[in-house]
């Protein structure tokens, strides 16, 4: 089991007022994101457990790439991951931003 922890400073806070929101199920080669508005408005912490070690560049790409489009200020997320691939990880994280913003 590997644990990563990414922080980043944003822009501008994550639009909508939704405190939390869950997206995705850790099954099959899938993964589970928590996302809370926790944070100050221009910080953004992305924790990850993985059972598959060695992929932290690959995570930390993933995770900036989402950042830079996402710009999640004020947001903790929390990510249980079950082997996804990078592209899901991206579709997720995109999808768990968009429930926020409601």
């Amino acid at each position: 089991m590997e644990s990563l922890t990414f922080r980043h400073t944003t822009h501008k806070p994550l639009p909508g007022s939704v405190p939390n929101a869950i997206i995705g199920v850790v099954a099959s080669g899938n993964l589970e994101i928590l996302l809370e508005r926790v944070l100050p408005p221009d910080a953004c912490e992305i924790a990850i457990e993985t059972p598959i070690a060695g992929y932290g560049d690959v995570w930390e790409a993933v995770v900036a790439d989402f950042v830079a489009r996402a710009q999640p200020g004020g947001i903790r997320i929390s990510i249980n991951d079950g082997g996804a691939r990078p592209d899901t990880v991206s579709l997720r994280l995109l999808q768990g931003a968009r429930l926020m913003e409601a």
